[in-house]
């Protein structure tokens, strides 16, 4: 075999053999790679963690806000949000249910006929936001059982309503009394009726606690002379991050006969909210990162530190400084990628049990929230995402922390590391 043959061998079996001597090396001094992987690792855990219980918190934040009243997504005739009267009602038809079911993310349609109304008992008068549901469909979408504190839900063959409880307070009603409602109907005709109380509800809001009036959807068209019409249709979804995909679609499938507007834009303040926490935790995780890295980069020191006088006598008895790179960039990456896998796998039952037993709030903060309709509790998310992101950005500042060895052994002067 001439040279080249021979040299072109030797130089295929290099990357074999700085992977093998790398391997070999790292468990020469255990103490010092269990330290490294240990950076590694506690770092890409407590990435994930507090990357999960942000997405984890504005996620339950979301729903406990879409339960509240507005849906993910809600169909309205056009015109109907800026001058919200009967005028823009609408009759659903075959099209309609068909485009909306045509949809595989949407899980809940609930439709709603919605006006205002003076609400009067023996003592006292209110005004009050009355809403013709179908409770079976509403409840799958904003889950009125679970705001039931008397009575019991309505069917929808009752003629009875169900009043919130702030409301109920200012009417000095209970279950049993009855409530008499008068209103504008449907193209100016008078609105008339009374209603037996048949539950009451709490709602977390404030607004919505002293003026919502639930009747079953038939009897709110018959109130208000709105034969089969509904103001809006309340949509839910399986998974909230197809929202403006969704949105886009039912768009142009239905025209511009129907508006579709997502909870953001039915409550800009609160998603202005959200939004503005949002960034905010991106700034705390930009801090932690840095902490990360500059944990990391210790390692680093000490490993170098350590290493200088082999380094200084591997270059001085002939080993080019190239070849050198090499296999401690080799190390270097070997020891982050098994401590990255580690926090990975370590991670995960973590944010699963945290997203089962979510950190819960007590005290004033607590009251604080549920007085609001927010479940005082933060849980995580284990969505894929986050743990392949986290895993990744923490490989990342690993790998250019490494840089600082590289920049080292370029400097390196044998004789100076050997003393």
């Amino acid at each position: 075999m001439n040279k080249k043959g021979k040299q072109k061998i030797k130089n295929s079996l290099i990357p074999v053999w700085i992977f093998n001597t790398a391997a070999k090396n790292m468990w020469r001094n255990k103490a010092r790679t269990l330290i490294s992987m240990s950076a590694v690792f506690f770092a890409v855990v407590l990435a994930i963690f507090a990357s999960g219980l942000k997405e984890g918190i504005f996620d339950n934040l979301v729903k406990n806000v879409v339960s509240f009243y507005t849906g993910h997504i809600q169909i309205h005739a056009k015109g109907y949000w800026d001058e919200q009267v009967l005028e823009n009602s609408f009759e659903t038809d075959s099209f309609f249910i068909k485009t909306i079911y045509s949809e595989n993310q949407i899980v809940g349609f609930s439709p709603r006929l919605e006006s205002f109304a003076l609400a009067s008992s023996d003592s006292t008068t209110k005004g009050c936001l009355v809403i013709g549901i179908d409770p079976v469909k509403e409840d799958s979408i904003t889950s009125i059982k679970n705001k039931l504190i008397h009575g019991e839900i309505i069917s929808l063959k009752d003629r009875e309503a169900m009043l919130a409880e702030g409301l109920a307070k200012r009417l000095k009603v209970n279950i049993g009394d009855t409530v008499v409602l008068i209103g504008q109907g449907y193209r100016w005709a008078t609105a008339t009726g009374k209603y037996p109380v048949k539950s009451i509800l709490h709602f977390g809001s404030p607004e919505l606690n002293q003026q919502l009036l639930y009747l079953p959807l038939s009897e709110s068209q018959e109130l208000y002379a709105a034969d089969n019409k509904i103001t809006s249709g309340v949509l839910s979804l399986k998974n909230p991050n197809t929202l403006e995909e969704t949105i886009k679609s039912l768009k142009l499938k239905l025209g511009n006969k129907y508006e579709v507007m997502s909870w953001g834009e039915m409550m800009p303040d609160i998603k202005q909210h959200i939004e503005t926490d949002t960034q905010n935790m991106k700034y705390v995780q930009s801090i932690l990162y840095v902490l990360i890295g500059f944990g990391i980069f210790g390692t680093q020191l000490m490993l170098m530190i350590e290493r200088k006088h082999e380094m200084g006598m591997l270059v001085a008895i002939g080993m080019q400084k190239s070849k050198l790179i090499l296999l401690i960039v080799s190390e270097t990456i070997l020891t982050i990628l098994i401590g990255c896998l580690a926090g990975i796998l370590c991670s995960i039952p973590i944010v699963r049990y945290f997203k089962i037993h979510p950190l819960r709030i007590g005290g004033e903060t607590g009251k604080a929230y549920e007085k609001f309709g927010f479940e005082a509790i933060f849980p995580t998310s284990d969505r894929a995402e986050i743990f392949i992101m986290q895993g990744l950005t923490v490989l990342i500042i690993c790998v250019l922390v490494s840089l600082y060895p590289i920049y080292k052994i370029i400097h390196l002067n044998p004789v100076k590391a050997m003393k």
